[in-house]
Protein backbone atom coordinates (compact mmCIF):
# COMPACT_ATOMS: atom_id res chain seq x y z
CA UNK A 1 0.00 0.00 0.00
CA UNK A 2 1.44 3.22 -0.69
CA UNK A 3 0.32 7.14 1.03
CA UNK A 4 -0.87 10.32 -0.28
CA UNK A 5 -2.57 13.83 0.30
CA UNK A 6 -5.37 15.13 -1.04
CA UNK A 7 -5.29 18.63 -0.86
CA UNK A 8 -8.78 20.84 -1.10
CA UNK A 9 -10.08 24.23 0.02
CA UNK A 10 -13.20 23.12 2.40
CA UNK A 11 -15.30 25.92 0.78
CA UNK A 12 -15.16 23.70 -2.76
CA UNK A 13 -14.85 20.47 -1.13
CA UNK A 14 -15.16 19.63 1.92
CA UNK A 15 -14.06 16.38 4.39
CA UNK A 16 -17.94 16.48 5.09
CA UNK A 17 -18.54 16.74 1.20
CA UNK A 18 -16.51 13.73 0.77
CA UNK A 19 -18.22 11.75 3.82
CA UNK A 20 -21.61 12.24 2.95
CA UNK A 21 -20.49 10.45 -0.67
CA UNK A 22 -20.57 6.90 1.40
CA UNK A 23 -19.10 3.98 -0.36
CA UNK A 24 -19.64 5.56 -3.99
CA UNK A 25 -16.82 7.81 -3.11
CA UNK A 26 -16.01 11.09 -5.33
CA UNK A 27 -13.97 11.31 -8.04
CA UNK A 28 -11.13 13.41 -7.49
CA UNK A 29 -11.44 15.79 -10.30
CA UNK A 30 -10.41 18.83 -11.69
CA UNK A 31 -6.68 18.75 -10.80
CA UNK A 32 -4.76 20.86 -13.53
CA UNK A 33 -0.95 19.82 -12.48
CA UNK A 34 1.05 17.45 -14.17
CA UNK A 35 3.02 15.90 -11.21
CA UNK A 36 -0.35 15.63 -9.32
CA UNK A 37 -1.96 13.96 -12.15
CA UNK A 38 1.13 11.47 -12.51
CA UNK A 39 1.07 10.83 -8.62
CA UNK A 40 -2.76 9.56 -9.03
CA UNK A 41 -1.63 7.61 -12.15
CA UNK A 42 0.60 5.73 -9.90
CA UNK A 43 -2.19 4.76 -7.10
CA UNK A 44 -3.59 1.43 -6.59
CA UNK A 45 -7.12 0.65 -5.01
CA UNK A 46 -6.30 0.10 -1.87
CA UNK A 47 -3.97 3.07 -1.32
CA UNK A 48 -4.83 5.07 1.51
CA UNK A 49 -4.60 8.98 1.99
CA UNK A 50 -4.96 11.79 3.62
CA UNK A 51 -7.44 14.32 3.51
CA UNK A 52 -5.85 17.90 3.80
CA UNK A 53 -8.12 20.90 4.29
CA UNK A 54 -5.77 24.12 3.04
CA UNK A 55 -6.84 28.05 2.99
CA UNK A 56 -7.81 29.14 7.06
CA UNK A 57 -7.76 25.85 8.45
CA UNK A 58 -4.36 24.32 6.73
CA UNK A 59 -4.94 20.53 8.56
CA UNK A 60 -4.97 16.78 7.80
CA UNK A 61 -8.32 16.16 8.85
CA UNK A 62 -9.20 12.63 7.40
CA UNK A 63 -7.96 9.38 6.01
CA UNK A 64 -9.69 7.96 2.48
CA UNK A 65 -9.31 5.17 0.24
CA UNK A 66 -8.67 4.95 -3.38
CA UNK A 67 -11.28 3.27 -4.54
CA UNK A 68 -10.57 3.15 -8.65
CA UNK A 69 -7.63 3.56 -9.98
CA UNK A 70 -6.72 6.37 -12.84
CA UNK A 71 -9.14 7.13 -15.31
CA UNK A 72 -10.58 10.36 -17.37
CA UNK A 73 -11.20 13.19 -15.47
CA UNK A 74 -14.80 14.07 -16.09
CA UNK A 75 -14.60 17.82 -15.82
CA UNK A 76 -11.85 18.39 -18.36
CA UNK A 77 -12.88 18.54 -22.39
CA UNK A 78 -9.97 18.08 -23.38
CA UNK A 79 -9.34 14.16 -22.74
CA UNK A 80 -5.53 15.45 -21.16
CA UNK A 81 -6.60 14.91 -17.51
CA UNK A 82 -7.26 11.98 -15.15
CA UNK A 83 -8.35 11.14 -11.59
CA UNK A 84 -8.91 8.80 -9.09
CA UNK A 85 -11.86 7.90 -7.39
CA UNK A 86 -11.73 8.03 -3.01
CA UNK A 87 -14.02 6.89 -0.62
CA UNK A 88 -13.78 8.78 3.34
CA UNK A 89 -12.58 6.28 5.73
CA UNK A 90 -12.80 8.34 8.79
CA UNK A 91 -11.71 11.64 10.12
CA UNK A 92 -9.01 12.10 12.37
CA UNK A 93 -8.80 12.08 16.66
CA UNK A 94 -7.54 15.44 16.28
CA UNK A 95 -6.84 17.24 13.32
CA UNK A 96 -3.04 18.08 12.32
CA UNK A 97 -2.17 21.43 11.50
CA UNK A 98 0.42 22.45 8.88
CA UNK A 99 1.95 24.72 11.39
CA UNK A 100 2.47 21.24 13.72
CA UNK A 101 3.75 19.35 10.70
CA UNK A 102 6.37 22.07 10.12
CA UNK A 103 7.35 22.10 13.90
CA UNK A 104 8.27 18.04 13.66
CA UNK A 105 12.17 17.74 12.68
CA UNK A 106 11.31 14.24 11.37
CA UNK A 107 8.51 15.64 9.13
CA UNK A 108 11.07 18.47 6.97
CA UNK A 109 11.42 16.54 4.49
CA UNK A 110 7.59 15.50 3.46
CA UNK A 111 6.38 17.45 0.52
CA UNK A 112 3.63 18.65 2.12
CA UNK A 113 6.48 20.91 3.90
CA UNK A 114 8.67 21.39 0.18
CA UNK A 115 6.23 21.52 -2.25
CA UNK A 116 3.17 23.18 -0.63
CA UNK A 117 0.97 24.15 -3.61
CA UNK A 118 0.90 20.50 -5.12
CA UNK A 119 -2.48 19.45 -4.28
CA UNK A 120 -1.93 15.85 -4.90
CA UNK A 121 1.44 13.81 -3.47
CA UNK A 122 3.49 11.16 -1.78
CA UNK A 123 3.36 10.12 2.10
CA UNK A 124 6.06 7.78 2.80
CA UNK A 125 5.37 5.09 5.63
CA UNK A 126 7.12 7.02 8.57
CA UNK A 127 5.25 9.95 7.86
CA UNK A 128 2.07 8.34 7.78
CA UNK A 129 2.80 7.00 10.74
CA UNK A 130 4.28 10.17 12.77
CA UNK A 131 1.01 12.43 11.66
CA UNK A 132 -1.31 9.36 12.69
CA UNK A 133 0.38 9.45 16.23
CA UNK A 134 0.19 13.03 16.19
CA UNK A 135 -3.16 12.93 15.43
CA UNK A 136 -3.89 10.78 18.28
CA UNK A 137 -4.64 7.29 16.02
Amino acid sequence: MAYWLFKSEPDTWSWDDQVKKGKTGQSWDGVRNFTARNNMRAMKVGDRGFFYHTGEEKAVVGIVEVIRTAHRDPTDKTGEWECVDLEAIKPLKKPVTLAEIKANKKLAGMSLVKYSRLSVQPVNDAEWRIVLDMSGE
